[in-house]
């Protein structure tokens, strides 16, 4: 039997990968998306995101024209949609902007077909799969979700970094409101998950899954944020603090460092707090203390400078070790470094900066230096983000640090 031709929409971080891996499995993959300039470096061969081992599978399923990049939406059995769904700022709130989840369901209503399978994969809010996405498809097509249409959530949970690996190797949960389309989602996702379960739940369920997932980590990280703050005022360590707590049997603090970061931890929290503004405080109150620490960070530098350099603040160089959201990475996106370098760079400082995990030359208008050369050049350092590379330099980094936001 024929495996399915599958669409999936949005050759991002996340859709860019599943793609390439279904088509490794044997599968026919169209790879839509409405930026022409990524169909066009996908159609040459090149990626245009940073994942270990993912440019050598990508290019072997393209040669074998199992995944064919496509700049217009086509028929298929399967719909897969991975666009991104970031948040809005409001005032004080934060709303989850489904302008590209609704955009997808409108084209997949002109192009789908009865027996169809359609899948989110894009973080949102409870009741964004059956109440605004597939009622949109029902509306745009004439058909019948459950009847004419299988409809499932299946909220992606990777890691950047290990993408591949964890698509093949964590549990999955899939959401869907009838028996048929759950055997349906169960048997693809199958294919591809190698060394995890799959568990079967409704659409609501499994929404808040993966908001949860990831409120449950920046709550943590919250504690151990506010702990470092808490430490700084009466002048102790906190990570040897944390690490004497931590011998605790039942006791496992996190590591502090300039806030959160990434496209799910800074994000997804807001969406439970949009659904239930009344009933949401602790995880409210965390990502508020989450998104301040990089202020804080700034205050706690500017008085460290003060204190070092009075008069002449403004002449010294600051290097600044790290811009990604995370070690060991080049992914910048929501990323409190460089909120940081950004910030003291708009008060007047000079500001050199070091990112080993990214490529470009230049990040928002900053020179991207070797860490030799931040050694250099930099009066002073402060150690933002804990890569390998800074961990195998930390005695020649130590002689220069003024402000130790993350442990080498």
């Amino acid at each position: 039997m024929p495996k399915q031709t599958i669409n999936v929409i949005g050759m991002g971080y996340i859709g860019l990968p599943t793609a390439t891996i279904f088509a490794a499995e044997g599968y026919e993959v169209y790879g839509y998306d409405t930026n022409p300039k990524i169909i066009q470096t996908l159609k040459n061969g090149e990626i245009h995101i940073k994942e270990p081992d993912l440019l050598g599978l990508f290019k072997t399923v393209l040669e074998q024209k199992k995944l064919i990049p496509s700049e217009e939406l086509k028929k298929a059995e399967v719909h897969i949609v991975c666009v991104p769904t970031p948040f809005q700022k409001r005032e004080t709130k934060r709303i989850a902007d489904l302008s590209l989840v609704i955009e997808a369901a409108k084209s997949l209503g002109d192009v789908i077909e009865k027996g169809n399978t359609v899948i989110l994969e894009s973080t949102v809010p409870p009741k964004t799969t059956e109440g605004v996405f597939g009622r949109i498809i029902e509306e745009r097509s004439g058909l019948e979700k459950g009847r004419d249409f299988h409809l499932a959530h299946c909220p992606e949970r990777v890691l950047p970094g290990k993408i591949l690996y964890e698509l093949k190797n964590n549990h999955r949960i899939i959401g869907t409101s009838d028996s048929e389309s759950a055997q349906v989602v169960k048997e693809l996702y199958s294919a591809i998950v190698k060394g995890g379960e799959i568990y079967i739940t409704d659409t609501k369920t499994a929404e808040m899954c993966k908001l949860i997932e990831n409120a449950y980590r920046d709550v943590n990280i919250a504690f151990a944020n506010e702990l470092s703050i808490l430490c700084d005022e009466i002048n102790i360590d906190v990570w040897e603090l944390i690490r004497l707590a931590n011998k605790h049997p039942r006791v496992q603090i996190l590591s502090p460092g300039a806030g959160v970061g990434g496209h799910c931890i800074s994000v997804d929290p807001w969406f439970l707090v949009e659904s239930f503004p009344a009933n949401s405080n602790l995880i409210k109150q965390a990502r508020q203390v989450n998104d301040s620490k990089p202020h804080w960070i700034v205050s706690r530098i500017e008085n460290r400078i003060k204190s070092l350099y009075a008069g002449k603040e403004k002449r010294i160089k600051l290097g600044i070790l790290g811009l990604a959201y995370k070690p060991d990475i080049g992914d910048l996106r929501e990323s409190p470094s460089l909120e940081i370098a950004d910030s003291l760079v708009g008060k007047g400082y000079q500001v050199l900066v070091c990112e080993p995990n990214c490529s470009k030359n230049e990040i928002n208008g900053l020179k991207n230096l070797c860490l030799q050369d931040i050694l250099v050049q930099s009066d002073c350092i402060i150690t933002t983000v804990a890569h390998q590379e800074f961990k195998t330099q930390k005695e020649a980094i130590k002689a220069k640090e003024i402000f130790r936001i993350v442990e080498l």
